[in-house]
């Protein structure tokens, strides 16, 4: 028998849509046949049968100024509300922040592990608001309730499937508009729709109360601070707003401090004796030179990689996490290997000044965003030093090495070597960390509160698709 031969291009390959070197995908994709729910005796529709495509690009006026909405989870929080928006303009502003949304939009982030849910803006004036081109923008067919068709994007079973099941690439990747769209749910009338949003109502109502009774962790640990070493913060917060801000810290009457803040006038030196009394520099504590880790090369999994996404406020968040290989970390562990009690600043590029407390066993990777402070914990504990540097106190120093950054944006090793931080016994330190711990506890304990409501929004709407 002679052998057949066929021939085929790559172009045609990739139009087939089932064509992908994917377990995770063709698992999801026999077990279930879409059917999320695996619903019997329903019948069914696919999203894409309910949710129509709205992109409408953002028209930028020359002289305005706009809020824009990436699709990072420093901008928006767990329940989709905006937290922060990025100041840009028609001259200056991202290529990827162009889209306009309108009130009756739903969106939802392409990216794996995003954060936020799905999003509705209701009652928003979204007039100055430009989102990235990273969230998938619809509108929603009549006969179905825009409020029931979130709710059902933001269910964690649907999220299960994105972030594990369907997205495509390494790491931090993206799922197909399409993939999404393919999702089976089963046909419920409007009416019952409606019952179901007028039964979640009052549970997000509940929600944004229990919302308004968090303090904000910035906050908690500046009074703490401000009390501790007998700082008018009030005074400090008034005098920063002076247009020439040259302020003297003899006006606030501290122990801790005797200098200058900040003074416009200083053209060579790095936050000039911010901290004079009692105090001493970051580089008389570390216990090896601060270093810079290292463009990863990525791989499925492996060794987390801490990246300026990863450092939230004070803390490291892998909500969304990229990996590389242990031979890879064994090759740069000297430079890049991150250990516990580690001290992390972001200290390149947009989101540079961030500090966070790396406070788990297993050794991670720093990549080339991230400087690594090894410091000697005899000194400083590494509770009090994390807290220390998300204080004013921390803060208003970065500002001042920033201010004086020039060329590429970056802080330079030897600025933070120079960065100074109080000399106080270990007992103080710790009675510190023991006060914003209580109160920072307490806060945790709200926001368990609110998840619990947010799971019965959850168990609601699979109760009706069931």
């Amino acid at each position: 028998m002679s052998l057949k031969k066929f021939t085929t291009d790559f172009q045609t390959l990739a139009k087939d849509q089932y064509l992908r070197n994917d377990e995770k995908f063709y698992v999801f994709l026999n077990s279930s046949s879409w059917n999320l729910f695996n619903v019997k005796d329903k019948n069914l529709i696919s999203l894409k049968d309910i949710l129509i495509d709205d992109y409408n690009n953002f028209e930028y006026e020359e002289g305005e100024k706009y809020k824009g909405i990436p699709t990072g989870q420093t901008y928006l929080d767990e329940d989709g509300y905006i937290k922060e928006f990025q100041p840009i303009t028609s001259e200056d502003h991202p290529v990827r922040l162009k889209y306009k949304v309108l009130g009756n939009n739903i969106l939802i982030s392409s990216l794996r592990l995003a954060k936020s849910p799905a999003l509705y803006f209701e009652n928003k004036d979204l007039t100055n608001y430009v989102f990235s081109n990273g969230f998938y923008i619809y509108k929603v067919k009549d006969g179905w309730n825009e409020k029931f068709v979130l709710y059902i994007l933001r269910m964690k079973k649907l999220k299960d499937i994105l972030d594990n099941h369907i997205y495509r690439g390494i790491g931090i990747s993206a799922y197909k508009d399409g993939d999404l769209k393919k999702i089976k749910i089963p046909v419920i009338s409007r009416p019952k729709q409606n019952q179901i949003v007028s039964q979640i109502e009052p549970i997000e109502k509940k929600i944004k109360k229990l919302k308004r009774q968090i303090t904000p962790s910035q906050e908690i640990i500046n009074k703490v601070f401000a009390r501790e070493f007998g700082f008018d913060l009030e005074k400090f917060e008034e005098l920063k707003k002076e247009k020439f801000f040259e302020v003297e810290i003899l006006k606030f009457n501290t122990p801790l401090i005797r200098s200058t803040v900040i003074q416009n006038n200083y053209k060579s030196e790095y936050l000039k004796k911010f901290l004079k009394n009692n105090t001493l520099f970051l580089k008389d504590t570390i216990t090896r030179p601060i270093k810079r880790g290292k463009q990863p090369e990525y791989t499925d999994d492996g060794v987390k990689v801490i990246k300026t996404l990863n450092i939230q406020k004070g803390y490291i968040n892998f909500d969304e996490v990229q990996f590389v290989s242990d031979e890879f970390l064994k090759k740069n562990e000297g430079k890049a290997g991150i250990y516990k009690n580690d001290l992390l600043l972001t200290s390149t590029g947009m989101g540079r000044g961030k500090f966070a407390l790396y406070d788990e066993e297993e050794i991670c990777f720093a990549d080339s965003h991230i400087s690594i402070i090894r410091f000697n914990q005899k000194k400083t504990l590494p509770y009090f030093l994390n807290y220390y540097c998300q204080s004013f106190f921390g803060i208003e120093q970065l500002k001042y090495i920033e201010m004086h950054i020039k060329g590429t944006p970056e802080i330079y090793e030897t600025q933070l070597n120079y960065f100074q931080i109080p000399n106080i016994f270990l007992r103080d330190q710790q009675k510190i960390v023991d006060e914003i711990k209580t109160e920072l506890d307490e806060q945790k304990e709200m926001k368990q509160k609110i998840d619990a409501e947010r799971d019965k929004i959850d168990e609601i709407i699979e109760k009706v698709i069931r």
